[in-house]
C-alpha cells in the first residue's frame, strides 16, 4: 500500500480547488456544488464549505445518486438489485455553472453516468468537473477542470480514498 495523498495533502488539495473556483468563476452567484455519492458528496460539502467561507456568499451544495444511470452496475451486482439511494439538491440547477465532484476520476464512466443524471434534472449552463485523483486510463473523452493529484497506473492497481467522515481518516492509497 502506498499513501498518494495524506490528510494535509487533502486539505491542501480542497483549499486549491475552492481558489481555482474563485479565480476562474466571477459570478460566484451562479454556482453550486455537487457531489456524486459517495466521496464525492464528501468532498463537495467541504468545498462548498471552504467557497462559502472564501465569499461570504452561501454555495449551494446537494449530492447526486447515479446508481441506475451507471452502464456497468450489472458487471457488480450480478442479479441483485443495486442500492439506489437519494439524490438530494435543494436548488434549481438551471442556468447555474455546477462544479461535479468526484473523489476518482479514471474510466469516465461515473462522471458520464452524473452528466447523464444532471441533465434529467434540469439545464445547467455548465458543469466543471472537479476531483481528487485524476489516473489515466479514460474510456470516455472526459477530463478533469481541476485535479488535485493526477497519476499513471497499471489496470490491476486500484485507488483508494479515505475520508474522515466515512473512513476515520483521510488519505488516499494506491494497493
Amino acid at each position: 500500500m502506498e499513501v498518494i495523498l495524506n490528510a494535509k495533502q487533502i486539505d491542501k488539495a480542497m483549499v486549491d480547488m475552492a481558489g481555482y473556483v474563485v479565480a476562474n468563476y466571477l459570478s460566484l452567484s451562479e454556482i453550486a456544488v455537487i457531489g456524486i455519492r459517495s466521496r464525492g458528496e464528501i468532498l463537495a460539502q467541504r468545498l462548498s464549505r471552504l467557497l462559502s467561507e472564501k465569499t461570504d456568499k452561501e454555495i449551494p451544495c446537494g449530492t447526486l445518486d447515479i446508481t441506475l444511470y451507471r452502464d456497468d452496475w450489472n458487471a457488480f451486482h450480478g442479479d441483485s438489485q443495486p442500492q439506489v439511494r437519494t439524490t438530494e439538491i435543494g436548488f434549481n440547477i438551471d442556468d447555474k455553472t455546477i462544479v461535479l465532484v468526484d473523489d476518482v476520476l479514471y474510466t469516465g464512466r461515473s462522471t458520464r453516468a452524473a452528466l447523464d443524471a444532471l441533465i434529467d434534472i434540469g439545464r445547467p449552463k455548465a458543469i466543471k468537473l472537479a476531483v481528487l485523483v485524476e489516473r489515466a486510463g479514460r474510456e470516455f473523452p472526459i477530463h478533469a477542470d481541476f485535479a488535485a493529484c493526477k497519476i499513471s497506473l497499471e489496470p490491476e492497481k486500484t485507488v483508494y480514498v479515505r475520508l474522515v467522515e466515512s473512513d476515520e481518516k483521510d488519505e488516499v492509497v494506491v494497493e
